[in-house]
């Protein structure tokens, strides 16, 4: 009787964003205007990889799983990531150098936790064959908070599962070890399915920056290349809604603004997130109320409408 062998049937790839997917096949194009983003946590709310060998401090899939996302976030090429669950050990290195603590705070803050994990064997055993099937699975919850205004503006689970297989025919085949990679690929899966959403959610809020000043001509914006901006780009200079109570959810909301003025970029300086400013003209509008007290607390910037 001739002899068969059946070899180990690798796990299918995670499902990837299509938005992840045209960034990765557009890396010289424009990718607009970048929002600054900070995953604050994301933590492992079950029972697997939770034993007396690890402390609390050390919520390994946890980790894992904030890593994946972070990385999927920033290969898009629409992000600033800004570090948060390491951010102790940066601002140490600061105090080494005498340096300034960072003062840089995220347009969005994302939540997350794997709410389910595991894994199952299946054996499938017939007259001259016996095939093994090893299975992992999670499901993620995250959150996006809006940052300005502290209200949750996307929440979502997602799933995904890894297998692998390997069987023998009359004795003759691959041995199925314990297969640890399937942990890392059911969690990149999860996350994966959410991906998409997550990214589109966070870029559907206009992007907004701010002018900080008014220097021999030039106005003194927020931002600079890290954000995409470049010579040649146009904001509209908006005067900030007025601000009122609403009784029924108790929250402030605020009114929609007024134009004010249009202004074209004429040149960046800096070059981290942190120490980034354009100045820019004003092409039309008036702001000489603005600039006779240099007070420009109360206008933002964002992209030109026609």
């Amino acid at each position: 009787m001739q002899q068969q062998e059946v070899h180990e049937t690798p796990s299918a790839e995670p499902a990837v964003s299509k938005t992840v997917q045209q960034a990765k096949l557009k890396k010289d194009e424009p990718t607009g205007l970048k929002r600054k983003v900070a995953i604050g946590r994301f933590t492992n709310e079950t029972r697997y990889g939770q034993s007396f060998f690890v402390d609390k401090n050390s919520d390994r899939i946890g980790k894992q799983a904030m890593d994946i996302l972070s990385a999927k976030l920033f290969e898009t090429g629409k992000f600033i990531m800004l570090e948060r669950a390491d951010l102790q050990k940066i601002q140490k290195e600061l105090v080494m150098g005498d340096a300034p603590a960072l003062k840089n705070s995220a347009d969005y803050l994302i939540l997350g936790s794997i709410t389910e994990f595991g894994r199952n064997e299946v054996s499938d055993v017939g007259l001259l064959s016996r095939v093994k099937k090893q299975e992992a699975f999670a499901k993620v919850h995250i959150r996006i908070v809006d940052v300005s205004t502290g209200q949750i503006i996307y929440s979502e689970e997602g799933k995904g599962t890894a297998y692998s297989e390997a069987g023998t025919v009359m004795g003759v085949g691959d041995k199925s070890a314990y297969d640890s990679q399937l942990n890392d690929k059911a969690i990149e899966a999860a996350i994966s399915d959410l991906a998409s959403n997550i990214i589109e959610n966070m870029m559907d809020k206009p992007w907004r920056g701010y002018l900080l000043g008014y220097e021999e001509g030039m106005l003194i914006t927020s931002g600079g290349k890290s954000q995409n901006i470049k010579p040649g780009d146009q904001f509209d200079v908006i005067a900030a809604g007025k601000r009122v109570k609403n009784p029924q959810t108790n929250s402030y909301i605020t009114l929609p603004g007024k134009k004010v003025a249009t202004i074209e970029i004429v040149s960046t300086a800096g070059d981290t997130p942190e120490n980034e400013v354009s100045f820019a003209t004003i092409v039309s509008g008036n702001m000489d109320r603005y600039l006779a007290n240099k007070n420009f607390s109360g206008l933002y910037i964002q992209v030109h409408k026609d």
